[in-house]
């Protein structure tokens, strides 16, 4: 073993390996400051380039990229509101109203030291269990993995802000939205309505960037100047590490959670960064700052979703089994250059295991370095007046969007779920309760089937299920012993005391509407395909129905009741237009992409947008056109991505990339 280890630091060290580590850093930079691709898409664009190549250094280049992306993709959550990756939502949440406070310097530099810490904590974790982790790992059926399911499912309760009906809803939303497409039992497809596109489910990405993005855009949009109040960008990046220091404790807790979370197989980031920021807030005795900028909500999120790299990288070593998707890309590059996941790389190639962990460790040091160095640059764009930010911002999301399945249904997708999203913003209907339904909606429903499969429900009486449902219980009675003052998604005098209620319960009804759609879909279903979604459709209706019941009645002193049109940041500002001003513009521009493609469209909406909304200079425009156009081309050339195509394009046989 000793012997192991010091091939592997020799190894490490050399000048060639630190060179491609570097250049894997560089390029998750790269994947990760732009939202929307993640891991998965930066993998995948190394793969062609292993070929040929040294394995050590190819290893070198895929691990600098895995290491990097958890933390480069904390830009845009943070200055722009948009969630990097699936691994960053949480992140927004707090980070976010920090920048728009002129704090995005501190938000920053406490999210980039927690992210280093929980990176150099999961290569010591990995480093330490390598050899141990075996028995652990395979402990876990999937009877304890729906349990973990369903402790993600019981951070709704924290998330649920004023008015828990409202809260549980939401979830259930999420729940059934994510339920679309083939059922994991039988195959049947449920709530598609013979439409090709939903039955195979809507994605993660098209889901994150409409329920978030999209609505914080146009609500930055009607306000027309920069996101951050001042020009300062805030008061230093030492003091974000010294966050980091102060909530020492909390940040090595929430390591050990994505450490866990991150070495069981099929949970992965999507689910750890919400464990974490529930955590947080159940934790927390102060709870009246979180969603309004409370740097805990970024540190707690950024410890774990870093450190469960670590920990993903051990069933993917040991038993070839990916903890997620970027995981799965990660074998596929190792078998290319020719390296076997399995018992062997703890056995005779345990030089090889230690040199992935190292890398890892060194990966993170110099990710978070950079990282450091490049955001009092790129922390500026807060201090942009949103009027030009906002057509490049939404140009990216679409461009983004259209990755998940390169269909231009994609783009219909993230108008139907921002409207959803704008909908929830509005009117106070948790958004981060939503996410935590939909993202593990499927992950519930198939550990369900499973265990029933395996098991019987004698699952229940497993000494894991029993281990897990008490820290289930025990995290509800945390959470319950004190409620909230100003949760997440509300403000300190959010309840609108307007008489007229009716756009709250229209869109209360719409919700009611959709849940009946669920159950009766569910009745055309067999037992097993329909079982999962009638149920959440029966208890949410129950649920829905009691927040329609108190805004038809127009109860206004009630915590379901709220409007952001009444108390949001924009509330008094001068020629504010409406929400349905600036859909337009995002409608018309989707409209312009399937009329005649992506960078056409592109060149109008952005040059019409800055002309008309932002008063630019016909030579400012030109230049800002130009630079996207040519920034898109370059980028979609480099990284093997499309441009989606309109009508114009099947008429006329046009050149790349207009074609």
């Amino acid at each position: 073993m000793l012997e192991a280890m010091m091939t592997a630091l020799a190894t490490v060290a050399s000048g060639t390996h630190l060179l491609y580590l570097v250049g894997g850093v560089l390029l998750g930079l790269a994947v990760g400051i732009f939202p929307g691709l993640g891991g998965i898409v930066g993998l995948s664009l190394c793969l062609p380039f292993l070929y040929g190549m040294d394995p050590i250094s190819a290893l070198a280049m895929l691990v600098g990229l895995v290491a990097v992306i958890p933390t480069s993709d904390t830009f845009t959550s943070v200055l722009m509101g948009i969630p990097g990756s699936s691994a960053s939502q949480a992140t927004v949440l707090d980070g976010f109203p920090l920048a728009k406070k002129g704090h995005a310097a501190r938000a920053l530099g406490a999210a980039f030291t927690a992210s280093l810490f929980g990176g150099l904590f999961g290569a010591i974790v990995l480093t330490v269990f390598v050899l141990i982790a075996r028995p652990v790992i395979l402990a876990f059926g999937s009877a304890e993995l729906f349990m973990l399911a369903v402790l993600g499912l019981s951070m709704v309760g924290v998330l649920a802000g004023n008015s828990l009906t409202k809260g549980l809803s939401a979830c259930g939303i999420g729940l059934l939205l994510g339920s679309i497409g083939g059922a994991p039992a039988t195959g049947e497809f449920r709530m598609s309505m013979d439409v090709p596109y939903l039955m195979d489910g809507l994605k993660l990405v098209i889901v994150g960037l409409g329920i978030f993005a999209i609505p914080e855009i146009i609500d930055l949009a009607r306000q027309n100047r920069a996101i951050s109040k001042s020009a300062s960008l805030g008061s230093g990046w030492l003091d974000g590490a010294k966050d980091m220091i102060r909530h020492k404790w909390l940040c090595v807790r929430c390591a050990i959670a994505g450490c866990l979370v991150g070495a069981l197989p099929g949970l992965g980031g999507s689910v750890v960064d919400w464990i974490a920021y529930g955590h947080a807030v159940q934790s927390s005795k102060d709870k009246s700052q979180y969603g309004k900028g409370d740097i805990r909500g970024v540190l707690a999120p950024e410890s774990a979703n870093n450190a469960k790299e670590g920990g993903g990288l051990i069933p993917t070593l040991l038993f070839g089994i990916p903890g997620s998707g970027s995981m799965a890309v990660f074998i596929g590059g190792m078998i290319l250059i020719g390296m076997e996941p399995g018992p062997a790389l703890v056995g005779a190639e345990l030089n090889i295991t230690y040199t992935i962990v190292w890398s890892l460790a060194l990966a993170n040091v110099v990710g978070a370095g950079l990282c450091l160095f490049l955001s009092p640059a790129v922390a500026r764009l807060t201090t942009i007046p949103y009027s030009y930010l906002a057509p490049f911002m939404i140009t990216i999301i679409c461009f983004a969007a259209f990755q998940a399945t390169r269909d231009l249904n994609d783009l219909l997708a993230l108008l139907g779920v921002s409207l959803l999203g704008i909908g929830m913003k509005r009117f106070g209907w948790p958004r981060p309760a939503f996410l935590i339904g939909f993202v593990l909606s499927g992950t519930a429903e198939t550990y369900l089937y499973q265990s029933v499969q395996f098991y019987d429900w004698g699952f229940l009486t497993r000494p894991g299920v029993l281990i897990i449902g008490a820290l289930i219980v025990l995290s509800l009675w945390v959470s319950m012993r004190k409620k909230p003052e100003n949760p997440v998604e509300h403000e300190e005098e959010e309840i609108s005391h307007a008489t007229n209620l009716k756009p709250q319960a229209i869109f209360a009804g719409v919700v009611v509407l959709f849940f009946a759609f669920g159950l009766l879909d569910a009745t055309s279903q067999s037992f097993l395909g329909g079982v999962f979604s009638g149920s959440v459709s029966a208890v949410m209706l129950a649920f829905s129905s009691i927040v329609f019941y108190k805004l038809a009645t127009n109860k206004v002193d009630d915590p379901v009741n709220y409007d952001h049109e009444h108390v949001g940041d924009h509330v008094g500002m001068e020629d504010v237009q409406s929400i349905s001003h600036y859909l337009f513009w995002f409608v018309s521009f989707i409209a312009g992409i399937a009329l005649v493609g992506f960078l056409p469209a592109l060149f109008v909406f952005m040059t019409t947008y800055l002309r008309t909304k932002a008063k630019a200079s016909w030579v400012r425009i030109a230049i800002l056109v130009a630079c996207t156009l040519g920034g898109l081309t370059a980028l979609a050339h480099i990284m093997v991505l499309d441009f989606p195509r309109g009508y114009l394009q099947y008429l006329i046989e046009l050149p790349w990339p207009i074609g």
